[in-house]
């Protein structure tokens, strides 16, 4: 088999992991590249060139830098600000998010931003009592759009940037397509502002709304009342296994008024006992007939609402972040309660709930869990970098007196990288050391910021770009493009055109990183051929891979927000559909109008 076709098959099986996503992206990419040295397409140096790739290395000091400007608070103040003066009404809101989230957005990492402003944007909508899906949906895309206005906005400007330098057309400046940026930013809030939220859903909850009503809580929490005769009088939980046995949680255990919270497992119980129970009817019903209980009366649940919201317990929603050490782990191998000191009630995965059987469920980065915890668990929660909480953050947990340096470090790595001081790898890695010298970041939250699975995505993805090459594999496909475009017809603009749209649709079902090694070198080789302007086409290709509107798992920013905003699927191709049609418009002229079709 010719080096052309088998590169291609290996093409093609990536495509069809990357979509079908039998292992997680960062290990099908790792995969692949072992596979490309299995089969001799690179060498083994090669292969594992991409892990000290300077665009790979100036990602992970990315991470950090953006890690120091969360970790000190910087971002908290600036919400502050949204707050108060974000207005009233959700196009405000909107308006006033945008203009904050676009410049923070610019410079770090756009996950880290959403992150931050999705409690408060939560809290925000609880206090006015406005759907948090008219506002989550708008936070994501504003980031993406936000994302694009600088090299450093965003992984995937790195990687196209990095891209380029193999392909012998050097780096990409700080600001080298920032016009570009800046203007579909500006005509991308319009959209957000204007049309957006006509189409938004309203799922709003009744004023009031326990948070565990979007869960349909009512429906598998009980209260039971243990009985004289009852087999677990004298036993503790641990003794009893009714826990193991039965497919139920104890939240709590209530006796004469008194309230025992979590740890529950040696607590021994009495005849009069009232325990408050997660778990499907079928199996409270079992326990009933099997060790003497009984189930209290449907109307007595509001008074077990009031029990799980205690001064000392409560209840709040945990997401389920990109970078978690759960991801793929089920609550039952994680000892999630005894690690936390918290019970999960259910767990949410976009419009589907999970409710029974739970604890064997696989976990994935976007889950939203319900959990109950005493309110101390809940502060130690809100420090984690695997989970986040969503409700207002502790502001004693941020590093406030430290935010003026960490300003001053990514603003100094900016500046040195735009007067072209230092590259910015090297401005990367200073800005990253200080952040840990200044006591910004804490020497450990060093390796906790880094997404280690976008770095090893990164690495896995180089030799791939390296086969195509190598094999001519990339050159083939340029000149069967050139072909096809001649045969019909076609202006440079519109091959230009069709490289933006494609990269779009391939970054909705691919990761966009991937996306952007695919194509970036065929628009390359292609404008090449044509003697058309390169920049252009790679400007292209970098601003489709990022332009991810149309689901909920095409961007990582659009996953994070799906399950705390309520949304469907459709709902993200309903808002996102016009938005990706309105960027595939008007970002092609704008590209020939700003750098020009030929080569200058």
């Amino acid at each position: 088999m010719s080096p052309i076709a088998l590169t291609l098959g290996v093409v093609v099986l990536a495509l069809v992991m990357f979509v079908a996503e039998w292992l997680p992206v960062d290990v099908t990419a790792l995969c692949i590249a072992i596979l490309l040295m299995a089969l001799g397409l690179v060498t083994p140096e090669e292969g594992i060139s991409g892990f000290g790739n300077p665009a790979t290395i100036t990602v992970m000091a990315m991470f950090i830098l953006s890690a120091g400007i969360a970790r000190t608070g910087v971002i908290q103040v600036v919400s502050e600000w949204l707050q108060k003066w974000g207005g009233r009404s959700a196009r405000q809101q909107i308006l006033a998010m945008g203009i904050i989230v676009g410049p923070i957005t610019a410079l770090i990492n756009n996950t880290a931003v959403v992150a931050v402003f999705l409690p408060i944007i939560e809290d925000w909508c609880r206090k006015r009592n406005i759907s948090p899906s008219k506002l989550l949906m708008p936070l994501s895309f504003a980031t993406v759009l936000g994302g694009m206005i600088t090299l450093i906005g965003t992984s995937t400007n790195i990687l196209a940037s990095g891209l380029s330098e193999k392909l012998g057309y050097g780096q990409f400046s700080l600001f080298q397509f920032t016009a570009l940026g800046l203007i579909t930013f500006g005509i991308g809030m319009l959209y957000l502002v204007f049309i957006a939220p006509i189409l938004l859903p309203d799922r709003k909850p009744p004023e009031s709304a326990f948070v565990g009503d979007a869960y349909s809580i009512r429906d598998y929490v009980s209260e039971v009342v243990i009985t004289p005769g009852s087999s677990l009088v004298g036993q503790t939980l641990r003794s009893s296994q009714i826990q193991r046995k039965f497919d139920i949680d104890i939240l709590e255990i209530i006796r004469g008024g008194e309230h025992f919270p979590q740890p529950l497992a040696d607590k021994v119980l009495s005849a009069g006992d009232i325990l408050l129970v997660r778990g499907g009817r079928e199996d409270v019903l079992k326990i009933r007939d099997q060790r003497g209980i009984e189930i209290l009366p449907d109307v007595q649940f509001g008074n077990a609402e009031q029990d799980m919201l205690s001064t000392e317990e409560n209840v709040a929603e945990l997401l389920i972040l990109a970078n978690s050490n759960l991801i793929g782990s089920s609550l039952k191998d994680l000892r999630f309660r005894q690690r936390y000191n918290a019970t999960v009630l259910a767990i949410r995965r976009g419009q589907d709930l999970v409710r029974e059987r739970f604890g064997q469920v696989p976990l994935r980065f976007g889950d939203l869990l319900l959990v109950q915890a005493p309110k101390e668990s809940f502060l130690g929660l809100q420090t984690s970098q695997e989970l986040l909480v969503l409700e207002q953050r502790d502001v004693e947990t941020l590093r406030r007196d430290r935010s003026w340096l960490a300003v001053g470090i990514v603003l100094g790595v900016v500046l040195t990288a735009a007067f072209d001081l230092l590259p910015i790898l090297v401005s990367g890695l200073i800005g990253a050391m200080l952040m840990v010298i200044t006591g910004c970041l804490k020497p450990g939250e060093l390796y906790e910021s880094v997404r280690w699975d976008i770095i090893f995505l990164l690495a896995g993805l180089f030799p791939l770009e390296a086969a195509m090459r190598k094999s001519g594999a990339t050159e083939w496909l340029a000149d069967t493009l050139v072909g096809f475009g001649r045969n019909l017809g076609l202006s440079g603009f519109w091959i230009l055109a069709f490289f933006l749209v494609i990269t779009m649709l391939l970054t909705e079902i691919l990761s966009n990183n991937a996306s952007v090694v695919l194509m970036l070198p065929i628009a390359a080789e292609t404008a090449k051929s044509l003697n058309l302007n390169v920049y252009a086409f790679m400007f292209a290709v970098t601003f489709a891979a990022s332009n991810s509107f149309m689901t909920p798992i095409g961007y990582q920013t659009n996953t994070m927000v799906y399950g705390p905003g309520g949304y469907k699927f459709t709902d993200f191709l309903r808002v996102g559909g016009p938005l990706t049609l309105l960027m595939a418009i008007i970002t092609p002229p704008l590209i020939v109008l700003l750098y020009g079709l030929n080569p200058r």
